[in-house]
């Protein structure tokens, strides 16, 4: 099978994504990394934006026996995210997922501590933020990192990545303002199939990139 190569990494992609994302005007934007792969994206986008660059943190709950196929998602605080049409499918109730939603509740937390290093996130009250990840597959995770920020009463809030499979870029319209995705293909099977790098990114990446951010 020949794979798709959109983007050479996660980098170019979101220099791409800024220029793209630069064609606006933003009041006060404020750039958000889904972490961890999409705070490399974020990263690219603020230097293009000359933008402040922060994290933000979601854990995807994953289905009984089948931990990858995320069926919900939870931040660091609030309620947990859904989607209905998986849980419907295989006969679950988010009960039944209480022990996971609690377990990656607590893995937000601690993420979150660690990538803040101690330090207060960047303020959201008023801006435009752009919440960015490097791919939307389900967009679980998306949706549950956009309600919390929403609570956060920025000025408007959108959503950016390189690709994203249709369904879900229409999915997380409830949750946003606006949507920029570069490519929304028919079928869309991996993330990683539209770079030709897709290396995970690890915590100590996440920590620098934010370290470099703009204050």
């Amino acid at each position: 099978m020949t794979r798709i190569r959109a983007f050479r990494d996660r980098r170019a992609a979101g220099l791409h994504l800024g220029e793209e994302l630069g064609r606006r005007r933003w009041h006060d934007p404020l750039v958000l990394g889904l972490a961890r792969g999409g705070v490399v994206v974020a990263h690219a986008v603020a230097e293009v934006l000359d933008a402040p660059l922060d994290v933000a943190v979601a854990r995807k709950i994953g289905a009984p026996g089948q931990p990858e196929f995320g069926v919900g998602a939870v931040t660091a605080s609030g309620d947990a995210t859904y989607d209905a049409r998986s849980l419907r499918a295989l006969g679950l109730h988010p009960e039944d997922l209480r022990e996971s939603r609690d377990a990656e509740q607590a893995e937000a937390r601690r993420r979150e501590r660690v990538y803040l290093q101690g330090r207060a996130p960047q303020p959201r009250a008023g801006r435009d933020v752009i919440l960015v990840d490097d791919g939307l597959a389900t967009g679980v995770t998306a949706r549950a990192a956009a309600h919390v920020i929403r609570a956060d009463r920025p000025r408007s809030l959108v959503f950016a990545t390189p690709v994203a499979a249709l369904e879900a870029a229409a999915a997380i319209k409830a949750e946003v303002d606006d949507v920029i995705c570069l490519l929304a293909p028919d079928e869309l099977r991996a993330i990683g199939e539209w770079y030709a790098d897709f290396t995970q990114t690890s915590d100590d990446e996440v920590i620098d990139l934010l370290g470099g951010g703009r204050a």
